[in-house]
């Protein structure tokens, strides 16, 4: 069987709905190798469509063709891959270079699709330059090279893989005569090492050049002349071997990305623009999630420095009484079960009460007073691991029948407690600590009263404060005026009475009520477990001061405000995308000739794919590199400016919203990258090679 060989080959191409029409009838030829053959005949007399199927570019026909006695109408996408990167090399009368390449690159790029080694592939191409006379061009681009010295390199392209067949489409068109000469000498040198070179050409004088000339006319061969040996040529140029060829792979990721690098190179310009366009979106996104967790970092930073961080306030709920009064039940009715069992029948038990505060309006969250601790609350708190001691004390507020009485005048205020840890004689302005039949007023309540607070201390106040349905009353000297500086909480917004919690004992004694505590502060072991701490009193079902309460309050409003900021300033991330997404279509129209070369020297769906993904995630992840730079540039000058007038930073942001925002804007740019990715790899290489 011959090298190569045409049975009974037809193309048909569909002209209407139920119209096609004929291209190539029934042609039957067959060449071997070291032949120099030109395919002639006028325009569309079909010899174009012929050249398209025997380089595996046109895979719709009816008949066989047999390439090394392998058929190749039945490969499947990879082995007509194999074949374009291993048995066909094509030079192209336009030339068909890819103009943002270097000469070398554009003869490297069948290796680069192949995945050779870069060693590999720049040596066999240098190589086949030199040969071809092209020593001192291999840095130039195609546009500063002659005609004849670029169709020189398209050739070299050809040759780079070893084929074993080259199809050379009108190889002479775009050259002067003396130049088509040379490419001729060249072409028929080609032939003489051995390979099957096959010329399109409608030249005589081209095909007079040939060992063989096959004439095509409509569609069928009228004629199928051998010419006789070669005439010998001058030997300016002696193809040598190759070393042994190294088994072709696929393009890589790294490969891709450089070409992509390398072409978007070419349009720096208007890539730098992109870039610009869609690291503004990025850096919106991360400044608005910095000033969130600037201002959070704020709250919890001023909330700390005005507690005890070995201190956890804690409070009973709604759930834990519950299920304190559900436990007291089962051991009951355990209780009357055994009971029963050794004095017989017994009256059902009924535990009365669900811990319901009573009441309407109870103050702001953690103020209820309602709902007290009992010997077993204490003991399960206790027993959390880390607990260094457990402080019991009260806590109350009401809007109207808290006051205190002064030289016959009344002064409401609505917080009243006990002293708590917390407090320190850093939060007292005037005066001490309030021992026993002492109180400790606010700063406010005390400049309420007299015209300066410190004028306060010794004075003898009535104190009234509401207790359930009750108000209690009793006279008390002043000890301090207390200052709660930037705390959150009752205690810190509102005005308030502290005493100690013996004297509020023996305020409940005096009015025949049992002392009952409804805030308990736990003192951890060490800083370090006071986290932890707090996670137990939460799972048991406690509440945390209200302070901590107030903040998380406040958190969750800032981090809704944090997210809707964020979500208007990613309207933006979608105006990027489709910026993105239209100027990589126009890319893939600019590079439609380009992305053919591709595909006919060994590139797949894949290949094209991964390259044009690459653009758009370079693109994505330059984008967010310049987006996050703006941003920490923007936060670092906020912080400057809010600090020289407030004395704060609101802006923090983190190495995490850094990478988010990196990421962030590669997902977005992949993916507006995939449309025009898949639109270049599904291009048809026969159309794409058409296109000027």
């Amino acid at each position: 069987m011959a090298f190569l060989e045409v049975k009974k080959l037809n193309k048909y191409f569909p002209i209407g709905e139920d119209k096609r029409f004929h291209a190539l009838k029934n042609i039957d030829l067959s060449f071997e190798k070291g032949e120099l053959v030109s395919i002639i005949g006028e325009s569309g007399s079909g010899k174009s469509t012929l050249m398209n199927i025997l380089g595996g570019l046109d895979s719709s026909f009816t008949g066989d063709v047999f390439v090394d006695e392998e058929n190749i109408g039945q490969y499947e996408e990879k082995q007509m891959v194999q074949y374009h990167k291993e048995k066909i090399g094509f030079v192209f009368q336009s030339f068909n270079l890819v103009s943002h390449l270097s000469i070398l690159d554009n003869v490297t790029l069948a290796m680069t699709l192949s995945n050779v080694d870069k060693e590999t592939r720049i040596e066999r191409s240098i190589a086949i330059l030199d040969q071809l006379g092209l020593q001192e061009q291999h840095k130039k681009k195609p546009n500063q090279l002659s005609g004849g010295q670029k169709q020189r390199v398209a050739i070299a392209r050809a040759l780079v893989n070893d084929p074993a067949i080259i199809i050379a489409d009108e190889p002479t068109g775009a050259l002067d005569s003396e130049t088509s000469e040379q490419v001729l000498d060249i072409i028929q040198q080609i032939a003489e090492s051995g390979k099957l070179v096959i010329l399109v050409t409608h030249s005589e004088r081209v095909a007079e050049r040939s060992s063989r000339i096959v004439t095509i006319a409509d569609g069928e061969i009228i004629n199928d002349k051998k010419m006789g040996s070669l005439d010998k040529v001058d030997n300016t140029f002696i193809l040598r071997p190759l070393d042994k060829k190294q088994t072709n792979k696929n393009l890589s990721i790294f490969s891709a990305i450089r070409m992509a690098l390398l072409n978007m190179k070419e349009k720096l310009g208007r890539n730098v623009l992109i870039a610009l366009g869609g690291s503004i979106g990025i850096m919106s996104i991360v400044l608005m999630l910095s000033l969130g967790q600037g201002v959070n970092d704020y709250l919890t930073e001023t909330m700390n420095e005005n507690v005890n961080p070995l201190i956890i306030e804690t409070k009973m709920t709604e759930d834990t009484k519950t299920k304190d009064a559900r436990k007291e039940r089962v051991d009951k009715e355990e209780e009357g079960k055994n009971a029963a069992v050794s004095n017989g029948p017994s009256l059902p038990i009924n535990i009365g009460g669900n811990g319901e505060a009573k009441g309407g309006f109870e103050g702001p969250p953690g103020t209820q007073n309602e709902l007290a601790f009992d010997k077993n609350n204490i003991e399960e708190l206790q027993n959390i691991e880390y607990v260094k001691t457990i402080i019991e004390g009260f806590t109350s507020f009401s809007f109207s029948k808290n006051a205190v009485e002064y030289e016959d005048e009344n002064y409401t205020y609505m917080n009243f407690g006990t002293v708590s840890p917390d407090m320190t004689p850093s939060n007292i302005i005037f005066g001490e600590l309030p021992e026993i039949n002492e109180v400790m007023i606010t700063e406010g309540l005390a400049t309420s009263i007299a015209d300066e607070a410190d004028k306060m201390i010794g004075k003898e106040i009535n104190v009234k404060t509401e207790m359930g349905e009750e108000i209690l009353e009793g006279t008390y000297t002043i000890s301090g005026i207390y200052t709660p500086g930037d705390a959150v909480g009752p205690a810190g917004i509102f005005e308030s009475v502290f005493m100690t919690m013996e004297t509020f004992k023996a305020l409940n004694e005096e009015a025949g009520k049992k002392t009952e505590s409804n805030v308990v502060y736990i003192t951890s072991e060490a800083e370090g477990f006071t986290k932890d701490i707090k996670e137990e009193v939460k799972e048991l079902g406690y509440a945390g001061s209200s302070s901590d309460i107030l903040t998380e309050i406040f958190s969750q409003l800032l981090a809704i405000f944090t997210y809707i900021l964020t979500g208007v300033a990613g309207i933006s991330l979608l105006v990027s995308a489709i910026m993105i997404l239209t100027v990589l279509y126009i890319s893939v129209i600019e590079r439609t000739q380009e992305i053919g070369v591709m595909k006919a020297i060994g590139g797949r769906k894949k290949d094209i794919r991964r390259i044009f993904v690459s653009e758009s995630f370079l693109i994505g992840f330059f984008s967010g590199i310049l987006g996050v730079g703006i941003a920490y540039g923007l936060s670092f000058i906020g912080n400057l400016f809010i600090e020289s007038i407030f004395d704060a930073t609101v802006f923090n942001m983190t190495p995490m919203f850094a990478l988010a925002g990196v990421f962030v804007s590669i997902i977005i740019s992949v993916l507006a990258g995939l449309l025009p990715a898949n639109k270049a790899a599904k291009l048809d290489p026969v159309e794409a090679l058409r296109r000027d």
